[in-house]
């Protein structure tokens, strides 16, 4: 193909950066999903960005991808809360609990303004009464306060800077000559193949390992494999089909690690409440995560085999 790596680059990034900025007014609003597919356009942006690096001025590209991280950690602590509370209602939901009813309406508004202190006693004991209940109603409170201080965000001189520089990036990008200027092809069939290397290398380190480090592996392996994915599908214009397919693949394991990760952080947060409760709940929400931690570490083999044979291996 005759196009220049800078340009392709910038082409293939437009998109998240108009997905980015125009996501404020629903995330505002607090629209269904909204903080999630916020929290994708701007991760997904810093990721292609630190991938297609050498492609770019290193200061510029430096600033943009820590500010992005920035936007980034304040999209995530709601993000996480609002999975975490999506689970644990979930899993309510299969004990026979209706969801709108998972958690009293008294219960979850007690929680959400700090205000557990002033209900009355046979209320609290009702309230403990189900782990799950409580977790919910601590989740979505959590999600609240995140959920604010995004908002809060929006309005201040940062983030404004931050989509200043955005549209700036698409208008005037901090191209590198050296490179920007080379055949767009072998630029981004050479990241590709260091984001597949370097998620190659975590593959083969995890074996052996004990359960615990594993555990850090795998969830190193799942953010290798999005890096993977969202450099491959950058690529997609340029490179055609193979990195269409490449893409597909990454997406696919960094789902499967994914669902073993939300687990894995699922029953972490129900065990940091063990010491407060002795209820059945309490055992009964932990068998559920591990159960749906092994389910995705029986579909991992499969789903990481395409690194070892891939043809730019």
């Amino acid at each position: 193909m005759s196009a220049t790596a800078g340009p392709a680059l910038i082409d293939a990034v437009a998109a998240d950066v108009d997905r980015l900025c125009t996501a404020e007014p629903d995330v505002r609003q607090d629209l269904p999903d909204s903080v999630h597919k916020m929290r994708v356009a701007t991760r997904r942006l810093r990721s292609v960005l630190k991938s297609y690096r050498r492609v770019l001025r290193r200061r510029a590209v430096g600033e943009i991808t820590d500010e992005l991280r920035w936007l980034a950690g304040l999209l995530g602590v709601a993000r996480d809360a609002e999975v975490r509370a999506e689970r644990f209602t979930a899993l309510l939901g299969d004990a026979g609990v209706p969801l709108d009813d998972a958690v009293p309406a008294s219960v979850d508004a007690a929680v959400q303004t700090g205000a557990m202190q002033s209900v009355p006693a046979e209320k609290k004991a009702t309230r403990q009464e189900d782990f799950g209940q409580r977790l919910v109603a601590e989740e979505r409170a959590i999600y609240a306060d995140a959920h604010r201080a995004v908002v809060d965000a929006f309005d201040n001189d940062r983030y404004t800077a931050l989509l200043g520089t955005l549209h700036a990036l698409i208008t005037d990008p901090p191209l590198k000559d050296s490179c920007a200027t080379e055949p767009a092809e072998p630029v981004f069939t050479k990241v590709l193949r260091r984001d597949l290397r370097e998620l190659r290398h975590l593959v083969h380190s995890e074996h052996g390992l004990a359960d615990a480090d594993r555990i850090e592996r795998l969830h190193d392996i799942r953010k290798a494999a999005k890096r993977l994915r969202y450099s491959a599908e950058a690529a997609t214009t340029v490179l055609g089909k193979p990195a269409e397919n490449l893409g597909k693949q990454a997406k696919h394991l960094q789902g499967v690690l994914g669902d073993h990760r939300d687990a894995v952080e699922a029953l972490h947060t129900i065990r940091t409440h063990v010491a407060d409760t002795a209820e059945s709940g309490y055992q009964r929400l932990c068998d559920a995560e591990e159960a749906a931690a092994a389910r995705a570490l029986e579909a991992y083999p499969n789903a990481v085999e395409f690194v070892h044979h891939h043809p730019l291996s």
